[in-house]
């Protein structure tokens, strides 16, 4: 499509007068405009004309203006009107006052996580809705959000990518998508889904924390290529105060495999309030004082230590003394009776006996069981983990080994090592910058430093050399115990991951051959493409071929460049004629 097509802007588009163009992009520009009948203010999208050319358009444009129609919700951009005049497509939407996402980034380069968290609750919404009515966005991104003063968020260009997805559009053409904010499946042209949205919010959410998208490079291809194969940092080693079980989310929602991310928004959504949640039941220092007048109900007070009281900040503690204080103050029959201790007891009698019956007749089934421990291991790691062991895996283990041995023998592992990392103080995932305890405690946060920047290598070495000098001291048995199972754990890993590398090896083979044939263009072509897909990798192993890929390139024979064969990556950079 040529970029200068239909740059004369219109002065007038159905009923509606155009004002000044307020933004541009790949998918049409949006105007401000006034309805000539009410004086509203609205945006209009003019699309692309080109796009009328383009076979199946008329009918998508209908199919997913029918589809806007139907969706509504306080976090969408609301849809008013479509039309075509002069083969101009266009369609009109409210008109928000405030800035993108991408704007806020640019002036305050991060967002704390919990405007963060409250902004993505706000997306989530906004999804749900859009996939209740059928839509999937296909191209979540900063510049598609906007926010305003009060840090509500608006999501505009619902259904828009849709109109451009022919089988002329390729994903390398960066159309259908924004290779940054892109998943996986997504940049390998597979069928998109709602866990496809939730792959681009993760990328969102990862920005919105870190400052920066978990994928970046210097070419459209080279970040499709990581986001298919590549390894993003952990967000909180940008970001100190992060709570895990953020971090959590925001990984899951970067799983390559859209099975393992979360089922909906919705979902997502109630995740992301159980962090706040947890936050501030974690820190809260509320101090409650109580004044009683007569003919009142009593009204817990809320002084927050070193803070004037403020409106809205009860916690659920305060919510349940205030009720347990007016259900006193009402002196009502049922208050009363609840008071008796004869009621009381028998009440009890009373669930207890339908409870056992209950449970006697609904048993739960082995899968079930599993089922169940699996909700329990997909948190984060909290003493509730013990309660799936004792209450489902070991009682699963135990009457059924044959059929789920080594799935539950699986989880105990997980369970056992953070029962033994918990005794010895220190956490599979920990973050703290206090200096360790002891000796041992501090090769373990040097091995899972290590870890986090992708050297397993050393990682593994350390642990070997510590379990060997604790195997004959009884005093540090737990020390040992836990870094025998990272060890274990950090082995299997790496037999898992041995794959990741079985092409890389394999191409600098087929790379090394040509070289020795002296086929030097083809084998420059080659090193140079396995230098865009692997430079950033952090893997030792990765680091070690891209360092001989460039020796090979330096010290090459000098040979007629002009005719040297393009890679593909090079080909998808070169302009059109």
């Amino acid at each position: 499509m040529n970029k200068h097509e239909n740059e004369v802007t219109p002065e007038r588009l159905g009923e509606y007068l155009i004002g000044k163009k307020i933004g541009a992009g790949g998918m049409g520009s949006v105007y401000l405009a006034t309805n000539i009948h009410t004086d509203q203010q609205v945006a209009i999208k003019v699309l692309p004309s080109a796009l009328a050319r383009e076979p199946g358009f008329v009918e998508r444009f209908h199919r997913e203006i029918e589809a806007l129609k139907k969706m509504h919700n306080p976090y969408v951009i609301e849809f008013y009107d479509s039309g075509v005049d002069n083969e101009i497509y266009y369609y009109v939407m409210e008109y928000v006052e405030g800035e993108t996402l991408t704007k806020r980034l640019h002036r305050e380069k991060r967002i704390d996580w919990k405007t963060a968290v409250n902004i993505s609750i706000q997306i989530c919404s906004a999804l749900k809705a859009a996939h209740d009515a059928g839509i999937i966005h296909r191209d979540l991104k900063p510049s598609n959000l906007i926010l305003k003063e009060d840090d509500s968020v608006k999501l505009a260009d619902f259904g828009v990518a849709q109109l451009f997805a022919t089988e002329k559009l390729t994903v390398t053409g960066g159309i259908i998508g924004t290779a940054e904010y892109m998943s996986p499946e997504q940049a390998e042209g597979k069928r998109v889904t709602k866990q496809s949205d939730l792959y681009s919010l993760g990328a969102v959410m990862y920005v919105m924390l870190t400052g920066k998208p978990p994928f970046s490079g210097k070419t459209m291809l080279a970040i499709i290529q990581k986001q298919k194969y590549g390894q993003f940092d952990l967000p909180g080693r940008y970001v100190d105060d992060l709570p895990t079980w953020l971090e959590e989310i925001v990984c899951q929602l970067l799983e390559k495999d859209p099975q393992k991310r979360f089922p909906d928004a919705y979902v997502l959504s109630r995740r992301l309030q159980e962090v706040l949640n947890k936050f501030e039941m974690s820190t809260s220092e509320d101090t409650y004082a109580f004044s009683k007048t007569n003919n009142s109900s009593e009204t817990p007070t809320v002084v927050q230590s070193g803070s004037e009281p403020e409106a809205g900040a009860g916690t659920l503690m305060q919510g349940l003394m205030r009720a347990q204080l007016e259900s006193e103050s009402t002196g009502s029959r049922l208050s009363q009776l609840f008071d008796n201790t004869f009621f009381l007891l028998g009440l009890l009698i009373l669930v207890m006996v339908g409870g056992y019956f209950w449970f006697q007749e609904r048993a739960l089934s082995p899968q079930e069981m599993f089922e169940q421990s699996e909700l329990i291991l997909q948190q984060p790691e909290n003493p509730e983990w013990y309660t799936a062991r004792d209450k489902y895996l070991l009682p699963l283990l135990e009457s059924h080994p044959d059929e789920w041995g080594t799935r539950v023998e699986d989880r105990l592992e997980r369970i056992k090592t953070y029962e033994l990392s918990t005794k010895a103080g220190i956490t599979a995932k920990r973050r703290s910058r206090s200096a360790p305890q002891n000796e041992p405690q501090r090769f373990m946060m040097l091995a899972q430093h290590y870890l986090e920047i992708g050297n397993n290598s050393e990682a593994e070495h350390i642990l070997a050399a510590l379990v060997d000098v604790l195997n004959e001291n009884p005093d540090q048995k737990e020390m040992r115990d836990l870094a025998l199972q990272m060890l274990n754990q950090l082995r299997q890993d790496s037999r898992k991951n041995a794959e990741r590398f079985v092409m890389l090896t394999q191409a600098m083979a087929n790379a090394d051959a040509l070289a020795e044939e002296k086929k030097y263009k083809e084998a420059a072509a080659l090193w140079n493409a396995l230098i865009v897909l692997y430079e950033e990798d952090k893997a030792k192993a990765a680091q070690e071929f891209i360092r001989r890929a460039k020796e090979n390139l330096a010290n090459l024979p000098e040979f007629d460049q002009t005719e040297q064969p393009q890679s593909e990556a090079q080909k998808a950079n070169t302009p059109d004629e």
